[in-house]
This record gives C-alpha cells, structure tokens and sequence, in this order.
C-alpha cells in the first residue's frame, strides 16, 4: 500500500505533545522523514523515541521559534540532514489567558511572538529552500478562536486571526513556484493545553459542539496528512476547521 507522504521531509514545530506529537507520528507512519522541534530537546526526544521504534527517520531539535537564529539553524540542519523540505507544519504555540482589563504587556507580546510572529519566522526562511525546489506544502494550526474569539483569549485569537492572514497572503505570493499553504483551526480538541480547564468550562464548550464529543489530536493530524499530500495539489489558501461543527461560517 503506497504511504502518501512517502520520502518527504517534514518539519514539524512544538511536537512534543498534543497536535503536534499526533501530526509528527501520522507523517511519519505514512512515510516521511520527520524533524520534530520542541523548545527543550528532551520532550523533542520522547517523539522522537517513538517514531523511531516504528521504524521511521527523525530529527529532533531544540528550537524557540520566536528566536530568528534558532529558525534559521532548524532549515540548516533539517536540509543538511535530509537534503530537502517539502512539508513545514507550524504548530508552535502557547496560551496566556487574562481579561483583557488585567491582560499585561508581557501577557499580550508573549503570545503574538510566539503563535505569530514565530510562525512567519519559520515561513520565510523555509519559503526560500521551497521556492527554489517548486514544490512544497505549508501548514498552519490556527484555532476556531481566530473566527470566533474567547473570553480571556484576545492575545491567543489575535495570534491565530493572524495566521488565517498570513496563510492566505502566502498561498498567493508561492502559488507561482508550486508551494501551497493552508491553515487548520482544530475546535474543542482534548490535549495538555486543554485538559486543565474546570469541568464546567469543558460542559459549556461542549454544549456548542454540534456532534457531540471533544476531538482528538488524531482528528487534526488526520488533515494535516492530508493536506501534506499530493491528493491537496490544488488547494491552497483555505482554513479548514477541524471543530465537530462548532464554527459554520
């Protein structure tokens, strides 16, 4: 059974948990060679563990994607370690959750330089190996919150609306060197980041989810192969929600 991502290099951001761990683990079981990054090397590690005992190839490295130097390194390595780069999946994020009266500075700049800012750093300098190969798959992990904003969130739905931007003015500027670039908004997802909201929190958000369950990383990292394959060729510039139907625009 041909593997549909068969052979391809794909760099995966914030992989150590969550999204990111199911999407660096379904990339690799369907066939690519994998760069997993997580801030400490350690938790990039542990994945990297696992997809080596099903028998795939990985780089894990240590990279703070707000840090423009350490992108840099990561496109270095992962092409001097592979010879290529046909998949990004920017998946690096973080949450400081405050009212937006309390929310600080540091609170609000955090957040945007991290989930934004660190998503364009490793855009362009993996656009650039792209554009040269005229092919490539870009992927963003946006959120619902973008479309729909969350009380306590304005600097995380700030991020994540930014990114929605980001992807749809990079989808058009590569389009001419065959790179597409796209965005997935997972919904009410059960991961790490979530799993410490109060029960009343979770049965609220719950109760705006039309079929009924939370989603698992799984279900996101489902689409992220998809859309890293040869079978999305012709899409670029769409967000794509991954949400149960709690967002129908």
């Amino acid at each position: 059974m041909n593997k549909r991502v068969e052979d391809k290099v794909a760099v995966i951001t914030g992989a150590s948990r969550g999204i990111g761990r199911a999407i660096a683990l379904q990339l690799a079981a369907e066939g690519a060679r994998v760069v997993v990054t997580a801030r400490k090397i350690e938790n990039a590690e542990v994945v990297a563990g696992e997809i080596r005992q099903q028998g795939g190839q990985v780089l894990a490295l240590a990279v703070d994607v707000a840090v423009v130097a350490e992108v840099e390194i990561l496109m270095k390595q992962t092409t001097e370690h592979f010879g290529a780069l046909h998949i990004l999946v920017n998946n690096a994020g973080m949450t400081r959750d405050n009212l937006i009266m309390r929310m600080s500075d540091d609170e609000w700049q955090s957040v945007l330089t991290t989930n934004l800012t660190g998503t364009y750093h490793c855009i362009r300098a993996a656009s650039k190996i792209m554009m040269k190969q005229r092919a490539g798959k870009i992927i963003n992990i946006t959120s619902v919150v973008a479309q729909m904003g969350n009380k306590g969130q304005a600097n995380y739905s700030a991020a994540k609306a930014g990114i929605i931007g980001l992807t749809k003015s990079v989808a058009r500027e590569l389009a001419s060197r065959n790179v597409q670039c796209n965005a997935v908004a997972p919904g009410f997802i059960i991961t790490d980041m979530t799993s410490g909201l109060p029960e009343s929190a979770k049965e609220t958000m719950l109760q705006s989810v039309p079929l009924g369950r939370v989603g698992t990383p799984e279900d996101v990292s489902g689409l992220v192969v998809f859309l890293a394959s040869r079978e999305a060729d012709y899409i670029t510039g769409q967000v794509i929600n991954v949400d149960g139907g709690m967002v129908m625009a």
